[in-house]
């Protein structure tokens, strides 16, 4: 289950856009989504869709600064986490992840590669990257909850 589902190219951010809408209407929490990619390349721009395309009205912040920001729409309690500026996997534990992650939940994390062990395992991984300045996301599913989304969303727009 550790194999490409399909990759599809992003070519502006209403790309990445219309993408995070399309897992939205499909995913089911609880649910743990790695998000991968160098800065810029439209990991918080694919949350903060997300979140939106879910019926949330307010601004969606990046949680750069504070690591984690929380939401509730469309029936998920969504915790948006961003690991960039840890600088030891155990400064998670005072974030108490465990007690905030539930049936409900859909976690979305950035930098995931630096929290280590102190993440529960991924769902699915969305990889954005850039390849002769076309941009695309790669999507890697790791269960069969996350095979699901990656069969329903498909890669096709």
């Amino acid at each position: 289950m550790t194999g490409i589902a399909w990759l599809r190219d992003v070519h502006d951010e209403q790309a990445v856009a219309d993408l995070a809408s399309e897992f939205a209407s499909q995913v089911s929490a609880p649910l743990v989504i790695y998000l991968q990619g160098d800065l810029g390349a439209g990991k918080t721009t694919f949350a903060r869709a997300y979140i939106h395309a879910l019926g949330f009205s307010g601004y969606v912040k990046s949680p750069s600064y504070g690591l984690l920001e929380t939401y509730r729409a469309g029936g998920q309690d969504i915790l948006h986490l961003d690991l960039y500026r840890i600088e030891d996997p155990e400064e998670l534990e005072y974030l108490a992840l465990r007690d905030l992650y539930g049936a409900n939940t859909v976690l979305m994390v950035e930098w995931p590669d630096r929290g280590k062990n102190h993440l529960p395992k991924p769902d699915l991984v969305l990889e954005f990257g850039e390849k002769d300045e076309t941009r695309f996301v790669i999507c890697r599913p790791f269960s069969e909850q996350g095979e699901q989304v990656a069969e329903n969303t498909s890669g096709n727009t």
